[in-house]
């Protein structure tokens, strides 16, 4: 069970809805230490000034807003800290829209709502009236000294909250150079073989089958150097990624690997 990192309850309208707030997320990466190789000793970085390169301790350090080429304004910390915003402990949800509508290049950090105490019912109540409608909530929170605009969604039988990047924070298509302009003409055949290798590749939506395979090799080969086994590396064979030259004999190959692909697993069911 994940542990709770914040508690306080959802508002909208006139109903507060006391709950806790848990990672809906956990993270399985792979992490490294820098060491000496000759005799496996920590490596420790030291903070330097770039002009003569001194050490500099923790109180001489300040932060700085780059305004021009090694020019800064200086931030004292209780100055930042009076622009905090008010550590309410509310997710005020300000309104709801539709979920469908809202693109997940939006979404952040995601988290589980949890009812507290006595809120069983108007969690329940709150969950059921945003499936039916298929209305998710658009919130703002306070988090560790940072105000949030998250999205409130029904996720499963629980209540989902994810934080959100606002809109200016998203480079648009428009923004984006090299893409196809309308003199890029794609034939009626073209695309019917192409929807036909989409539909024959379409499948349900199960993320298990999913698996992060490059961390799942690193752990088997720390493991075996663990256990010390001899590593023999095995050179890559280089790849080119090259213009497609013939678009319908690509599409052809790929439709007809796809078939033999859901043939075999047909069999092998």
């Amino acid at each position: 069970m994940p542990r709770s990192i914040w508690s306080g309850a959802i508002s909208f309208g006139l109903v507060n809805i006391p709950i806790r707030l848990v990672t809906a997320v956990d993270r399985k990466n792979v992490s490294f230490r820098e060491i000496r190789r000759t005799d496996g000793s920590r490596i420790r970085h030291r903070k330097v000034a770039a002009d003569d390169g001194a050490e500099v301790a923790s109180e001489d350090i300040a932060k700085g807003y780059e305004v021009g080429p090694d020019r800064y304004v200086v931030v004292d910390p209780a100055e930042l800290k009076a622009l905090d915003p008010e550590s309410t402990k509310t997710i005020d949800i300000e309104d709801f829209v539709d979920l469908a509508d809202i693109d997940p290049i939006f979404f952040d950090s995601a988290y589980y709502l949890l009812p507290s105490g006595t809120a069983a019912k108007p969690y329940k109540l709150l969950h059921t009236a945003m499936v039916r409608t298929g209305k998710a909530g658009i919130a703002r929170f306070v988090l560790r000294t940072k105000q949030y605009l998250a999205v409130v969604r029904p996720l499963g039988e629980a209540l989902a909250i994810s934080t959100m990047v606002y809109a200016d924070e998203v480079i648009q298509p428009s923004q984006l150079e090299g893409l196809p302009d309308e003199d890029v003409e794609v034939s009626e055949r073209e695309l019917a073989m192409a929807v036909q290798l989409v539909e024959s590749l379409a499948t349900e939506w199960e993320p298990e089958r999913y698996r992060d395979e490059y961390r799942e090799q690193v752990l088997a080969m720390l493991e075996a150097k663990a256990a010390g086994e001899e590593i023999v590396l095995v050179p890559e064979a280089e790849r080119e990624a090259g213009d497609v030259v013939d678009l319908m004999s690509a599409l052809e190959a790929s439709l007809d690997a796809a078939r033999e692909g859901r043939s075999r697993d047909a069999e092998s069911a």
